[in-house]
């Protein structure tokens, strides 16, 4: 069976992650490596004296609707994914290296912690996933399913399964999907239901990763943002354009089907 060691973060999304994943029969989730999570959106906007109250509000409705979608499984679903808590930013020590090495994963798969670097990438080359919540190379870095929403253009909302290298965003594109929109929704219910289904396919993709074919990667620079670009400014034009329809006018585009993603031919 093959064995699997997870790299994620330490909010209840990627708690949901792991927890699910643990449970998937076809292969085994020997330990999870979970980062802190001091560096937080909802910790990096209170802690900024410049914070908008519509920023603040963003983040408390997030943790919300995060509950809303994930607290029933992370609170009643026996954890079976082993967790190992490290502080933000250790994934790259040589404590961790050699604690990942004893456990002989096959794969590494990554969801949420910090930017891999050194011997993790060398030695486990070929074997390690990551999902870039975004489409990647279009929207790159950080809020990258915000940046979307905030540039009017929810079809591009979606989520990279890569093989990880040195790069922001940059490894080998294996498979990605489109975020599902419906009438009503707000940027959280888009992100988190965007998660559901990321889990799933990561499951499937960790199952058949044997038969992963090599896909023809799409030909654009995209957009890069870091975390300092979600402003009060972009954070108002983030809900302006929700009230003014942009959901409901994004649904009876054909802007969508215009996307060039990757689809991994395992996987059809």
């Amino acid at each position: 069976m093959i064995k699997v060691i997870i790299l994620t973060g330490g909010e209840m999304r990627h708690s949901y992650f792991r927890i699910s994943l643990s449970k998937d029969k076809r292969f085994k989730v020997v330990a999870s490596f979970c980062e802190s999570d001091e560096m937080s959106l909802e910790r990096l906007t209170f802690s900024n004296e410049h914070s908008s109250l519509l920023e603040k509000q963003h983040v408390l409705s997030r943790n919300q609707s995060e509950q809303d979608f994930f607290g029933d499984v992370v609170s009643s679903l026996i954890d079976r994914s082993n967790p190992i808590k490290i502080a933000k930013g250790s994934i790259n020590s040589s404590v961790v290296f050699e604690e990942i090495k004893k456990f002989n994963p096959d794969i590494l798969v990554c969801y949420g912690s910090s930017l891999i670097k050194g011997d993790l990438l060398e030695v486990y080359e070929g074997r390690f996933l990551n999902v870039h919540l975004g489409l990647s190379p279009y929207y790159r870095g950080s809020g990258t399913n915000v940046w979307p929403l905030i540039n009017e253009e929810p079809w591009m909302v979606g989520a990279t399964f890569m093989h990880i290298d040195s790069g922001i965003d940059t490894g080998h594109i294996v498979h990605q999907i489109q975020a599902s929109i419906f009438l009503g929704d707000s940027s959280h219910t888009i992100g988190n239901r965007l998660i559901l289904d990321m889990t799933k396919v990561y499951a499937n993709l960790i199952a058949n990763f044997s038969n992963l074919s090599v896909e023809t990667q799409t030909d654009t620079q995209g957009k890069l943002y870091k975390i300092a670009d979600f402003d009060s400014y972009a954070c108002k034009k983030l809900y302006d354009n929700f009230k003014n329809g942009m959901i409901e006018k994004s649904i009876n585009s054909k802007s969508r089907d215009k996307v060039s993603l990757v689809r991994n031919n395992a996987l059809v």
